[in-house]
């Protein structure tokens, strides 16, 4: 099986990295990082991963991965970018997302008609792809498998190659990577943590990425997702 993740220039890389780290152990499994040229490209943890492919060489995997990050608006706007993802997307056997690259899916019209999940700060912005947010840690809906925020690219990878290649499959691979959560704090989600944690994390939000809501909102209108 041939899996592409999308490589961009501000990705958040646990998005990539912790999904892939499970697939990768799915019988036959090659994976491949994908962007237009073979050199570093930037994450939003301060360094750098190498792509293993540019758009030319992937043309059709079997299942294609977008993990999110502050770079999202940007490849939204990158016809080749987006141009890609719709090409793969439409044969892929899979096509699936972590965090806010289900916005990236959504923008390529992937998601169209379709329910998923994304970070939950951005949940909203789904409906502006004609998408139905939902809740959850992962959401399966036909060949669309979407995973909520960073962390739950982890429940995302286990849950998909449990529909892939069975169940027992996953839990070895579980055991072997002792995938063991025990977090020192139970405030991973906005219900948990309250409001004050939730308001201190959207100040933060808002003044790394100021522009990403009304950018998203322009690039809805100018795909044609909105009036």
């Amino acid at each position: 099986m041939q899996i592409a993740f999308l490589l961009f220039p501000g990705l958040t890389q646990l998005d990539l990295t912790g999904p892939a780290q499970f697939l990768s152990r799915l019988p036959d499994a090659r994976i491949d990082l994908v962007w237009k040229r073979i050199e570093p490209v930037p994450t939003d943890a301060g360094f750098a991963i190498l792509p293993t492919a540019s758009f030319a060489d992937i043309p059709r995997p079997d299942l294609l991965c977008i993990p999110g990050g502050m770079g999202i608006a940007q490849v939204i706007d990158d016809d080749a970018a987006l141009d890609w993802v719709r090409q793969v997307g439409s044969t892929a056997e899979w096509i699936t997302s972590v965090c806010t690259g289900a916005l990236i899916l959504g923008a390529a019209g992937l998601l169209r008609g379709y329910r998923a999940t994304t970070h939950w700060a951005w949940h909203d912005m789904l409906a502006l792809f004609g998408t139905e947010p939902v809740a959850a840690r992962t959401v399966f809906d036909r060949n669309r498998v979407t995973g909520g925020g960073v962390t739950a690219g982890i429940d995302f990878a286990l849950a998909l190659m449990a529909r892939i290649a069975g169940e027992d499959h996953a839990r070895t691979v579980q055991l072997a990577l002792e995938y063991d959560p025990a977090p020192p704090f139970d405030c991973g989600s906005p219900g948990k943590a309250g409001a004050q944690l939730v308001a201190t994390y959207q100040a933060r939000a808002d003044r790394l990425a100021p522009d990403r809501k009304p950018a998203l909102l322009a690039s809805a209108r100018r795909l044609g997702f909105i009036d």
